[in-house]
């Protein structure tokens, strides 16, 4: 197998702006909710460029989005619990995106589906109401890297253990985008080793980074306004729905 796959493609401008709203929308869903958007814009990269490129395309959103995020709340950083979060965390990360990048495409597809019919499952059925503990955060920061790496987001995973803590809003926003923020660095960086990012890659993360600053900015405005228990509804759904789609088709 070579050393480095070709990770690119020829991109038109309706696409670009398509891919920029999508940004736009889904930084604005994890800016208002903590999590969520990310596997929100994962089907639509998934179908524009295909699962190689767009793994380590919303990574590039992810890490710029969260940045902002921290940026946005920085004085509100619970750095006790984060620093046991990356601890299982940035390991398992590291394995799970060289892992990704041995895997067949279709295979990433399928495993990225099944990734979030799990994750709307666990949520609806309360599986995931979690008791605050120093083998939590280790432990479930180790599973939340390591499917993170692997197909590109995990995030409602991450955002349950940091939920268990019974943090306020700004706190639990602030401390689970630092914990992400290090998980998409170090993915990044081995995606650029392993895979090969052309220049239209790099153009439309760019511009897809930019649409994320945005997008964050947007939805902490309307955090304050929105209805949880509707929004959390509305996120289940459309994460349901990609899921049911990437699992059909692959």
């Amino acid at each position: 197998m070579e050393s480095s796959r070709r990770a690119g493609w020829r991109i038109e401008v309706f696409d670009l702006a398509l891919i920029m709203a999508g940004g736009f929308v889904a930084a604005a869903v994890s800016g208002a909710a903590g999590f969520g958007g990310a596997l929100l814009l994962l089907p639509l990269l998934t179908h524009m460029a295909g699962a190689k490129v767009a793994v380590p395309l919303l990574t590039v959103a992810q890490l710029t989005g969260n940045l902002a995020r921290i940026g946005f709340n920085a004085q509100a950083i619970a750095w006790r619990p984060v620093g046991l979060f990356l601890l299982g965390a940035v390991p398992a990360a590291a394995l799970g995106a060289l892992s990704f990048v041995s895997l067949r495409e279709d295979v990433v597809v399928r495993a990225v589906g099944a990734a979030l019919l799990c994750f709307v499952l666990l949520r609806v059925t309360g599986v995931l109401t979690l008791r605050p503990s120093r083998s939590l955060l280790i432990g479930g920061g180790a599973l939340t890297g390591f499917l993170s790496g692997l197909v590109g987001s995990a995030g409602p995973l991450g955002a349950a253990v940091f939920l268990s803590l019974n943090l306020p809003p700004p706190v639990y926003i602030a401390s689970e985008a630092v914990s992400a923020a290090a998980m998409h660095g170090l993915k990044m960086a081995i995606y650029g080793t392993q895979l090969r990012l052309d220049p239209a890659f790099w153009s439309v993360a760019f511009a897809l980074g930019g649409a994320m600053i945005l997008g964050t900015w947007a939805g902490k405005r309307l955090v304050e306004k929105l209805s949880p228990d509707r929004f959390q509804r509305l996120v289940s759904v459309l994460l349901s729905a990609a899921a049911a789609q990437m699992l059909l088709f692959g």
